[in-house]
């Protein structure tokens, strides 16, 4: 084994560091396999309950009427996450995209959306106006106000209570960190708070973001009550084999909003054809809760081995979960692009490919991303990525397989030995 490492680029001393760190974590990756078998089972008993069959895999064309496979999938989605209807499509195109569906199927000039849980993710900015950007909610007189989280990273119900007008129709909740070192927000958090916002405006709707966390916890944010979860098929749900795609999921009339926004008025979701996608649709759903299992360990191994050498992260080693993203704050440009040249030389795609920092569309600074992925850009598949701005925190998460997750990490903890961040003497 330890000459196989070495093969692959991974001095001695690294390797046991990760060893050692790896045997003080066999009890809580047990807990994760339970938790994995049981939502293996919930995504089996969807299944078996819509009647999945091989005529599902069918590849059509056109317009798509009639698509069996598209059909029983967003009935098989809805059964997972506990909702009237879904809306699971080749044709989303990334997570932006789905919330940006979302958000424009059920808002309508003069409404307001509000976020009482902070700054959203980036590339939301622009879908919003909080950026400038054609095609906004701004420009369609659809106003936003934003609820800052307290010192302490928790909801501030007071400040949201005040918030609240007879013009907020919306609120939307993301439940993984994004660009921020805050905590993630439990499916008992998010309950506690869709429950304060229901008690003050029952008609008011609410959005979950749910990128990264599907499949961690054994409820979903749609199971406390939110009318709409959304997410991407390149992230946890997709299973690493889901080559494209999104999933809406929600209240009956709010899913024929979204889709009457991403095909037509009129046609909602009669139109769409899959394609040739639903085998790796049903395929990568049925693998995804173990798949996840993986990113879990991987991101908890890494939170050990980074604590362990005096960097924060968040969440810290011992934290339970609710997404797969581990933040690692390095604290400067160099172990940032360090961190994420390691990421990107374990890959076993594009592994000789260095990863630089550059202006992505949607961020507003420089990010730097590490994805030797077979789907391009898939974050349930190895991957790091970091803007290149204080406090310099990377963003790590993935891993289809475990083995393939530590070796990635342990391939950071190299890089950054070699590009001076780290001494070797520091690991004892």
């Amino acid at each position: 084994m330890i000459e196989m490492y070495e093969k692959l680029g991974i001095r001695k001393s690294v390797y046991d560091f990760g060893e050692k760190i790896e045997k003080s974590l066999e009890n809580r990756f047990k807990t994760i396999d339970k938790m994995a078998e049981y939502n293996q089972l919930k995504v089996l008993s969807a299944m078996q309950e819509n009647k999945v069959s091989e005529a599902c895999f069918n590849y059509t064309s056109g317009y798509g009427y009639n698509d069996t496979g598209r059909e029983t999938i967003e009935k098989v989605y809805a059964s997972i996450f506990n909702t009237e209807d879904a809306l699971v499509r080749p044709s989303i195109a990334c997570g932006t995209h789905a919330l940006s569906i979302a958000l424009n199927g059920v808002l309508r000039p003069g409404d307001e959306l509000l976020s009482p849980a902070g700054k959203p993710y980036d590339t939301l900015e622009e879908v919003i106006g909080i950026r400038q950007s054609t095609g906004s909610l701004a420009e369609y007189g659809i106003t936003y106000k934003q609820v800052d989280l307290t010192k302490d990273n928790e909801f501030d119900y007071e400040a949201i209570k005040k918030s609240i007008t007879p013009k907020t129709k919306m609120a939307t909740i993301q439940r993984s960190k994004g660009y921020q070192t805050r905590p993630s927000f439990s499916i008992e958090k998010i309950a506690d708070l869709i429950k304060f916002l229901k008690e003050i405006t029952p008609d008011i709707i609410i959005m979950v973001d749910n990128c990264y966390g599907e499949f961690v916890e054994k409820l979903e944010p749609s199971d406390v009550g939110a009318d709409l979860v959304v997410g991407s098929l390149i992230k946890n749900p997709g299973g690493g084999l889901a080559p494209i795609g999104g999933y809406i999921a929600g209240k009956k009339d709010l899913i024929e909003r979204c889709a009457f926004r991403l095909s037509s008025p009129g046609l909602g979701k009669e139109v769409g054809a899959s394609l040739s996608v639903m085998k790796e649709f049903y395929q990568g759903l049925f693998l995804a809760p173990t798949v996840v299992a993986a990113a879990l360990k991987s991101a908890i191994f890494s939170a050990n081995i980074y604590e362990s050498l005096g960097f924060k992260c968040f969440p810290d080693k011992d934290e339970e979960r609710t997404d797969i993203i581990q933040s690692v704050v390095l604290g400067s440009k160099l172990g940032v692009t360090s961190f994420c040249e390691g990421i990107q030389y374990a890959a076993p795609v594009d592994s000789y490919v260095t990863p630089v920092p550059w202006d992505m569309p949607g961020y507003d600074s420089e990010v730097i991303m590490a994805a030797g992925a077979f789907v391009s850009g898939s974050s349930i598949e190895l991957s790091a990525d970091a803007p290149i701005r204080e406090p310099f925190a990377v963003y790590f998460q993935g891993g289809l397989t475990y083995p393939h997750g530590k070796f990635g990490i342990l391939r950071s903890l190299e890089q950054l030995i070699r590009n001076g961040v780290l001494k070797e003497e520091d690991l004892n």
